[in-house]
């Protein structure tokens, strides 16, 4: 890709191991967009990325030319319409769809197994914690073990116990990431990436939870090098890959051996979504819900994912007729036409989340208690 001036580089504000500043990276470097990684640091950087984003969620981005976006998902979809080429999303109507329908599930769903690991065990804890308070919390005048401890305890009141993994359900949750190693070995083990001989929006999406989760973490990382090396791989191989002169292609429609990733989604992900979506209409920020076996007990509501359900009908929605029945069908057969419309109204407006990638809706950013 040629950057134009003014707009580039990029700043790219985030941490080197967050889950999505590192999905939003693999996007940038595989479509080979100029940008530089910031930390954003909590006292330096945090208050003026709020201001021009209206978050301060991980990652942000800065344009050479003074604008901003925030969010990785409508950042990348605002780059495939601005800067089309090389594509990384397919052009094929029925893959576009579902490699929208994996990138949502790999980002608001893996995220849940992601986060237990990283904060539950101790090693990881020890990793992560000390990393952030070096990194984003550098300059907060603070001993070094009260930083981590702050850290620690903010991400498991917020992302692990806090949001609904008690102790007897962690077997449950860990068995989410072993069968998705599993369904990702036997897809990698055959071809490079998920729709073919190049990356595409489906390997960004699972990049988020792999690359800076699963295969940096140490209890994941060791899992996957002995369980799935294969995926191991991927996440190098999809990092060192640059579209601009690739000579692979895609592969036509939707691969069969993507069945039981789609079975995950119908049986796990979108059955969630219609439970997040019962407590959001009902004002419960707490909920109880039992999905796939696993009991969470008072997960916490989130605006943003009804938003990301509402995205995925609008996504099927847009599909010609013909791809429409098709994808039906194919719903169907995994579990996930039926959740995906159980409910006809969905608590929210038409219009939020309408400025991003430019502006984070307020109404949207969810606040753990």
């Amino acid at each position: 890709m040629q950057a134009p001036d003014p707009a580039f580089p990029l700043t790219l504000y985030g941490s080197s191991i967050s889950y999505f500043t590192g999905k939003l990276e693999n996007y940038l470097r595989v479509k080979g967009i100029p940008y530089r990684l910031q930390a954003l640091t909590s006292r330096r950087h945090a208050p003026r990325v709020r201001a021009m984003t209206g978050s301060t969620q991980m990652p942000a981005v800065e344009f050479a030319d003074g604008r901003w976006m925030s969010d990785s998902t409508p950042i990348i979809q605002w780059f495939e319409t601005t800067y089309p080429d090389p594509v990384v999303t397919p052009v094929d109507p029925l893959q576009r769809f579902f490699s929208l329908l994996l990138e949502d599930y790999a980002d608001e769903w893996l995220w849940r197994p992601a986060m237990h690991y990283r904060w539950y065990y101790e090693e990881g804890a020890r990793f992560a914690s000390c990393h952030l308070a070096n990194e984003v919390g550098d300059g907060i005048p603070v001993p070094a073990f009260l930083k981590r401890w702050s850290i620690t305890r903010r991400q498991r009141h917020g992302y692990t116990a806090g949001d609904g993994i008690v102790p007897a359900q962690v077997p449950g949750v860990e068995a989410i990431y072993r069968r998705n190693l599993q369904h990702l070995q036997a897809i990698f083990a055959t071809r490079p990436f998920l729709l073919g001989a190049k990356p595409s929006l489906a390997d960004i999406g699972f990049s988020g939870p792999i690359f800076r989760h699963f295969a940096l973490d140490p209890v994941p990382a060791e899992i996957m090098r002995q369980q799935a090396p294969a995926v191991y791989e991927w996440a190098a191989r999809l990092w060192n890959t640059r579209l601009e002169g690739h000579p692979g292609s895609l592969l036509s429609g939707i691969p069969g051996d993507w069945g039981p990733i789609l079975d995950e989604i119908g049986t796990h992900y979108l059955p969630y979504l219609c439970a997040n979506v019962e407590a959001v209409a009902a004002g419960h920020k707490r909920f109880d819900v039992e999905i796939g076996g696993v009991q969470y007990r008072g997960a916490r509501w989130s605006r943003y994912r009804v938003w990301c359900l509402q995205q995925l009908r609008k996504h099927y929605t847009a599909l010609p007729a013909t791809e429409q029945e098709a994808a039906q069908s194919l719903l169907r057969r995994h579990g996930c036409w039926e959740p995906l419309w159980r409910h006809p109204e969905l608590p929210i407006g038409p219009d939020v989340c309408s400025r991003l990638p430019f502006r984070v809706d307020e109404k949207m950013i969810d606040i753990y208690s």
